[in-house]
Order: C-alpha cells, then sequence, then structure tokens
C-alpha cells in the first residue's frame, strides 16, 4: 500500500495525506466549520464514515448534515437506534430491516403482538436517552459464519447472511456489521460518528408490513419515524405532515363525496360517486379534446386477451406477478386480464399496411388496465387494482424520433401546467438486468431521451437500471402546493416490441422497415391523477375543475322557484350549479357549501326575487356583494369557471 494518497478537493486543488488518514481528519484541514457539520465523506462518489481510514485518494466531498445525502445518514442512523430501543425494551424481539426512506426511516419487528401508541411513546423517550449516551457507531468487518453466530438467535438476519444479501457490495462471503455499544446491527453503512450527532426525531406510527413485502410471508410490526439535522427542520416537517393529513385524499374523497373503497368489491377497486364521476369526466374529456388537437387518433381496446398476445408482447414472461391469473375459455384457452394498453395499440398499427406517409402514428385510447398490486402497498386512489390510463402509443421513424420526443415534452408540461403544476424535473432510467431488445438499440433510445430532456431544460437524475424491459423512459415529476414530488407522466422509447410484432412500414425508398413505438401516459392514471388534484388543492378545485361550480342558496322555502329560475339561466351558460333547498337556516346550507369547497355561493332572497338579483360570494373572497343582477353574476362565472386556453 502507498504512504501517501491524493484528494482532488471539489475547488479542482489536490492534497496529499498520509495513507489510513481519515474522512474527518481530512474535512478538519479544509476548516473547523465544514469538519462539525460533516456526517460522511465521499471519494470518487463512494461514501465512508468519518473515523474510517482511507487507503485510497481520488475526489474528495464532504457530505453535510443539512444535505439530502447527509440527511439519509441521519436517517440510517436513527433507525439502528430505534432497533437498539426495542431490543432493550422488549427482550427476545426479532428485528428485520431498517432502511432511511424519504423524508424518514422505518425498521420492522417481531414482538408477538402490535405495538400500541403507549410502545412508541416509551420507545421515542428510550432512543433520547441512547442520543445522550453519544454512544459511537463502530464498523467491523467479519465472515459469513462468524455472523451467523453473531446473529443465531435472529433469524430475519440469519436469513439475510445465508442467500447473500448480506454480502453484496462488500465482497463473497464478507459482511460489515456496525455496534454502538451492546448492540449490533447488519449493515453496510455509513452512520454518524455517534449517537449524539441525531439532534431531531420523532417517531410516527406503526403498522403492520410483511416480510419482504410479500404476503405468505410472516407479518411483522413496522415502526416508521422521521429524523432531521436540527430541531427547527423536524418541526417545519412534522408542520408539512399535519398539512398533507389535512389535503389526504381519502378523507377528502369522503367528505366531498367523491369515491369510496366498499369491501364488497375487494382491496384497491374504486367506486366514483355522482361528483367524482363528473370530476373524472372533467379530466377525460379535457384529455380526449386535447389529444384530438395535437395530432392523435382515437381507439378503443377490449379487456382481456389470449395468452399468446402476451407472451409475444413479453408480459407473461417480465410482468406476470403484477398480472391477474389466467382464465380458461374457449376449450382450454387462456385470457388475461389486461395490465397494459400497449399490444392491443401494435394489432391496431399491425391490422394494415403503413406507409412512411403515415407516420408519426399517435394513438390514444383512455384505457382501463388490471394490476395484481400487493395489499400492502395499496394507497387509495394512489396505488390501486384497477385504473384507467390516459394511454399513447407513436410509431415513428427512427429519425423522427428527436423531434418527437420534444414535441411529446413540451405537450406534457403544457398539459400539466393547465392542471395547475409548475416545477418539474424528471428521471431517466436506463436499461434493466431482465430486459429485451439489442443492447445497441437500447443506447440509441437512451441517448434520444437523454437529448429531449437536455433540450427541453428539465433537471433530471439518472435511474440506472430502472426502465422497462423493453425500453428506456423519462419520468416526468411535478411538486404539488406543499412542495411534495409526484411521479406523473411517463415517456419510453421502445424498439423492441415492433421487433416482437414484426411491424413495418414501406420506406420512401420502397423498403420495409421496423418503426419505433413511444409507449406514453402522461396523467399517469385517471385515478391516481384525481387523488394527487384533490391533495394539491386540498380539495377546493379551480373552477373548471369543481364538480360543482356554484351552489344557490334560497333564504326560506318561498324563495325555491326563483332560485331555480337563477340556476337555469347558470346552466344556459354552461355552468354546473346545484341548489340547495333543504329544510334548513340559511346559516347551515353556508356552512355546507363552504364544506364542499364549491367555488361560488349564490344566496337569494325576498329582494332577489324582487329585483331580479343574487348575493354572489366568492370562495377566495369573505364579501358578499349583495344585488349582483343575475347576468352579471352569470358573467363573473363563466370567467372565474373558464377552461385553460
Amino acid at each position: 500500500m502507498a504512504d501517501s494518497i491524493d484528494f482532488t478537493f471539489p475547488d479542482g486543488s489536490v492534497h496529499t495525506f498520509p495513507a489510513g488518514t481519515t474522512g474527518l481528519e481530512v474535512a478538519e484541514s479544509i476548516g473547523p466549520r465544514l469538519a462539525k457539520a460533516a456526517v460522511v465523506v465521499k471519494v470518487d462518489g463512494a461514501q465512508f464514515d468519518l473515523n474510517r481510514p482511507l487507503d485510497a485518494g481520488g475526489a474528495f466531498e464532504v457530505v453535510t448534515a443539512n444535505s439530502e445525502e447527509g440527511r439519509f445518514v441521519i436517517r440510517h442512523s436513527s433507525a439502528h437506534v430505534l432497533a437498539q430501543a426495542v431490543l432493550d425494551a422488549f427482550p427476545g424481539a426479532q428485528f428485520a430491516i431498517g432502511p432511511p426512506i424519504t423524508d424518514g426511516f422505518y425498521y420492522d419487528f417481531d414482538i408477538g403482538r402490535p405495538f400500541t401508541p403507549e410502545d412508541i411513546d416509551m420507545l421515542e423517550g428510550r432512543m433520547a436517552e441512547i442520543l445522550t449516551g453519544d454512544q459511537p457507531f463502530d464498523r467491523e468487518v467479519i465472515d459469513r459464519d462468524q455472523g451467523l453466530e453473531m446473529f443465531a438467535d435472529q433469524h430475519y438476519k440469519t436469513e439475510i447472511i445465508t442467500d447473500g444479501e448480506a454480502s453484496q457490495g462488500v465482497g463473497d462471503g464478507v459482511i460489515t456489521v456496525y455496534r454502538n455499544h451492546e448492540f449490533v446491527d447488519l449493515c453496510r453503512g455509513p452512520h454518524v460518528r455517534s449517537t449524539g450527532f441525531l439532534s431531531a426525531f420523532k417517531l410516527l406510527r406503526s403498522a403492520g408490513a410483511y416480510w419482504r413485502g410479500n404476503e405468505k410471508n410472516p407479518q411483522l410490526q413496522r415502526i416508521y419515524g422521521t429524523a432531521w439535522e436540527n430541531q427547527k427542520e423536524l418541526d417545519a416537517y412534522l408542520d408539512r405532515l399535519a398539512e398533507a393529513e389535512r389535503r389526504d385524499h381519502r378523507k377528502l374523497g369522503v367528505a366531498l363525496d367523491l369515491f369510496s373503497f366498499p369491501s364488497e368489491l375487494g382491496a384497491g377497486l374504486a367506486v366514483w360517486h355522482p361528483k367524482g364521476a363528473l370530476l373524472r369526466l372533467i379530466i377525460e374529456d379535457y384529455s380526449r379534446q386535447t389529444h384530438l388537437a395535437h395530432g392523435y387518433e382515437i381507439v378503443a381496446t377490449p379487456h382481456v386477451a389470449k395468452a399468446n398476445l402476451w407472451e409475444t408482447s413479453g408480459h407473461l414472461n417480465f410482468y406476470s406477478e403484477g398480472m391477474y391469473p389466467a382464465m380458461e375459455l374457449d376449450h382450454g384457452q387462456d385470457y388475461y386480464v389486461k395490465p397494459m394498453n400497449c399490444p392491443f395499440h401494435i394489432l391496431v398499427y399491425a391490422s394494415r399496411a403503413r406507409s412512411y406517409r403515415e407516420l408519426p402514428l399517435r394513438l390514444f385510447e383512455l384505457g382501463t388496465v388490471y394490476r395484481y398490486e400487493r395489499s400492502g402497498v395499496l394507497h387509495g386512489l394512489m396505488r390501486i387494482r384497477g385504473f384507467t390510463v390516459d394511454d399513447s402509443h407513436i410509431f415513428c421513424m427512427e429519425s423522427q424520433l428527436p423531434e418527437e420526443l420534444q414535441a411529446l415534452l413540451d405537450f406534457t408540461l403544457m398539459v400539466l401546467r393547465d392542471f395547475g403544476f409548475q416545477e418539474f424535473e424528471a428521471d431517466l432510467s436506463t436499461r434493466p438486468d431482465k430486459a429485451i431488445g439489442d443492447p445497441e438499440l437500447w443506447d440509441r433510445a437512451t441517448e434520444a431521451l437523454r437529448s429531449s430532456l437536455d433540450s427541453a431544460g428539465i433537471p433530471y437524475d439518472i435511474a440506472e437500471g430502472e426502465g422497462a424491459f423493453y425500453g428506456p423512459k423519462i419520468d416526468v415529476h411535478v411538486r404539488d402546493a406543499i412542495g411534495r414530488r409526484w411521479q406523473l407522466s411517463t415517456i419510453q422509447v421502445d424498439f423492441a416490441q415492433p421487433e416482437n410484432f414484426q411491424l413495418e412500414f414501406n420506406s420512401t425508398e420502397n423498403t420495409r422497415e421496423r418503426p419505433v413505438m413511444i409507449h406514453r401516459a402522461l396523467l399517469g392514471s385517471v385515478e391516481r391523477f384525481a387523488g394527487v388534484l384533490i391533495e394539491h388543492y386540498a380539495g377546493a378545485f379551480p373552477g373548471w375543475l369543481a364538480p360543482v361550480q356554484a351552489a344557490i342558496l334560497p333564504v326560506a322555502d318561498r324563495h325555491n322557484e326563483y332560485a331555480a329560475e337563477v340556476a337555469g339561466e347558470l346552466k344556459a351558460l354552461g355552468l354546473r350549479v346545484e341548489v340547495d333547498d333543504h329544510d334548513d337556516t340559511l346559516g347551515e346550507k353556508v356552512r355546507r357549501a363552504i364544506t364542499a369547497k364549491t367555488p361560488a355561493v349564490l344566496v337569494v332572497g325576498d329582494s332577489d326575487v324582487e329585483h331580479t338579483t343574487v348575493g354572489l360570494r366568492l370562495r377566495d373572497d369573505d364579501a358578499e356583494q349583495r344585488g349582483v343582477p343575475v347576468a352579471v353574476a352569470g358573467e363573473r362565472l363563466v370567467e372565474l369557471c373558464a377552461p385553460p386556453r
């Protein structure tokens, strides 16, 4: 081993240190303030504990507590402290895995029963004691047999060791563990220097979770928590969490009478009530009209198909776990309900000979699909088993690909802006290990997607190996009103399916060539998109999206007839209106309209009947305007509820 190693700092300068220098010592050479804020260091992109001796040089970077990478390490270390607290408090407890996740962490345990709220409070107190003890995190490298002996009484840990998972990224038969005092856990790290660095955390809740996410495995008890670099950031997150709870689409769906999940239907299947179905219709009508205006042709396809279609497309080989079991029909012929619309659109293309003059051919469908999602991941409308995709498949020449992808991104951003989103990010997902098609074609498709993102100026990350089995993809993310990130639109380039189905077109040279296929779901699924919109707007939809745009409230029964006349005039203007003629007080009617988040409330009484006016109150304006002529109120509401463009 060399006596000295060189590190290149972010400013480009090169510095020499003795071999075995720790990351903390290098950070201290840069400055004490930076060293104090350090969580771990990186050398050529790989993370190292601050106290770990470094035996090779490279590009050096300090990861601080207020960065996303730093928070990830803080949450990882907090998960270890949680596991230590549980094993202290519940002798004989089994512990499984505890990774950091977005904004927090969790750990799975088996204590023979669910955790109670009192348990959570007790464990939080025990964690605080461990933090006060400032216990150092010490890394150890051991072999497989030592690991099996160390965790002999922990069958989930021994399973992780036995199946080789504990050695991944470390070395065959080699395992790393982290110890703080008597507690030890399997882990590749890195971690903070000591438990005292973990100054701000909160345990949030517990829930059941199947081991390895498989309902055939034992059900464990998962404790969720969050951790941040300081109390200020923790408090801000808890405030955001409370706001997210207020916006939860599952609660608002009930409060606004939009949809429900009847137990008689089965998990992950929703029924839409009249107002919710109207919201869906508005979204779907916008989608149809916008696609027609941008060169798409609408198609419609069935919900089931014979097995050989899914064999040709590759779904039975690569996606069978997400499909419902076969139905045996037609004298032993297997049929499957569709998990995707792609093969059906391919059949539309293949229904007759195609010429280059027809390309690009853009097919569009609001197609309902069915996917067998694990029960543990179902979540309201956000993760569901039956849903409708605004699915498009574009068939084009490879030479048309760059221009088509650029137009697709522009189209995507236009639509998302129309629904009120302004902040966009993307992931570019590359070839997975399990894939079909020529790697060279994958490379060309990936480069075309990369170029379109660069041209659009959208910030993006590379998601290595996260592409679909048939092609690389772009996932477009939006930020909602409270800053949460939602993945919505997907654009995938596919050279493989045209090959699978032997698709052709007659070229300019009168030769038969393969088209390129682009898969594109803009909203994602209508159900999930509606859920995102509900949470983005907290149920207070802009006028053009609101199922009911104006509520008319008669002061007394004698005003019901006039209220119905006003409703008729507003409906003639294309507005969605309802009259609240219940036998309640006016105050109760007003409260009902406000609770329903109706954009406009019109009150009619004796003076209004006499002068053909209304009292008008808009949702975003607490002041009520009295004596507004019906025609004027109609003009204002038409303007308020005008759809985009």
